[in-house]
């Protein structure tokens, strides 16, 4: 159950965070940083995370 919220609260965290910025390169990097730190805290996998933030901060 407390790796559910954790989960929760580290995707809103990154969609959050994908959406700052003023350009796409802006978005690109701080969806990045974001996931990297998602995919740490809920994976193990920081690389995942920060191509999956990257992502949606360039789709975003």
């Amino acid at each position: 159950m407390h790796r559910h919220i954790i989960l929760l609260a580290a995707l809103g965290a990154g969609l959050l965070l994908a959406a700052c910025g003023e350009t796409r390169s802006q978005r690109v990097i701080t969806g990045a940083a974001g996931g990297a730190l998602a995919g740490e805290v809920i994976a193990d996998e920081p690389v995942g995370g920060s191509v999956a933030g990257g992502v949606l901060g360039a789709v975003r």
